[in-house]
């Protein structure tokens, strides 16, 4: 298994996925702000791994998940947040974006399955059409009844 790393969206990931390309590695490729990691996250993410043989997360922004989640989010900062996904088994590389959707990263990564939950329609995911344009697949893992980062943040506060 490959040690966790954390990589910017430029020159880095030509080479990283070059490598991992010629290696004939299926990469696969999920999102999200992963705000306050718990055991749906966990699941979630190894189910997503069994669907190829590198898993690449990425991950929102600060600034990205105000936008998304509102002003009192992130509760972990993108370092944390990083931090923690990159100590998971399940996840070889975590790199950040700052727009609302993945969709940049998506192209520039070119997965070769695209991983979402189950709470996603496969036709509605960002990036779907632009995986299956080139022949990737795009895929759903369900998702961890009673695990949401929104109700445990909630749970804390009361």
């Amino acid at each position: 298994m490959l040690s966790p790393i954390f990589v910017s969206a430029d020159a880095q990931w030509e080479k990283l996925l070059s490598v991992w390309r010629m290696e004939k590695r299926r990469v696969v490729f999920t999102n999200g702000c992963f705000d306050v990691l718990h055991r749906g996250h966990v699941e979630y993410l190894a189910c997503a791994r069994k669907k190829g043989d590198v898993m690449i997360v990425g991950l929102n922004s600060d600034d990205s998940v105000r936008r998304l989640k509102g002003p009192t989010r992130p509760v972990n900062d993108f370092f944390a947040r990083a931090t923690v996904l990159a100590a998971l088994r399940s996840v070889d590389a975590v790199v950040g974006f700052d727009d609302d959707t993945p969709l940049r990263l998506i192209e520039l990564v070119r997965p070769d399955v695209l991983v979402k939950g189950s709470d996603y329609r496969p036709e509605n995911i960002v990036g779907a059409d632009v995986v299956l344009a080139y022949g990737g697949r795009v895929q759903t893992v369900d998702l961890t009844p009673g695990f949401s980062t929104t109700t445990l943040i909630e749970k804390m506060r009361n």
